[in-house]
């Protein structure tokens, strides 16, 4: 059985949590823990994106669900680690807000969930 989208909607609300408590914890620019844990979480967020369905999506123009896809094929796909902890720290600033709005309304739309 396929879970239902709300589950992944959920998901991507509980890893933009995890990211604001790891951003609670100090500056990933700085601390390499703090830094993997945040790509970790975009990753797996990223990911959850996909699991939306277009026709949600295409409600909600203003985000970049294409962008958010290739930026969980960079995270993934980077094995060399090059990816720059300022614009992860630029993405987790600007682009998760407005995320976890389009989220939250969606679910306020259809907050259904089959287990």
């Amino acid at each position: 059985m396929t879970k239902a989208w709300q589950a992944y909607a959920r998901h991507i609300l509980d890893t933009i949590g995890k990211i604001d408590r790891i951003q609670q914890r100090g500056d990933l620019t700085c601390d390499e823990v703090l830094y993997d844990a945040s790509l970790r979480n975009l990753q797996t967020l990223s990911e959850a994106t996909q699991q939306l369905p277009a026709a949600i999506k295409t409600q909600y123009p203003a985000i970049p669900w294409k962008q958010i896809s290739g930026f969980r094929n960079i995270l993934v796909h980077n094995y060399l680690g090059d990816i720059d902890a300022q614009t992860v720290l630029m993405v987790i600033r600007q682009h998760l807000p407005p995320l976890e709005s389009a989220v939250r309304a969606m679910l306020a739309m259809d907050p259904a969930d089959e287990a």
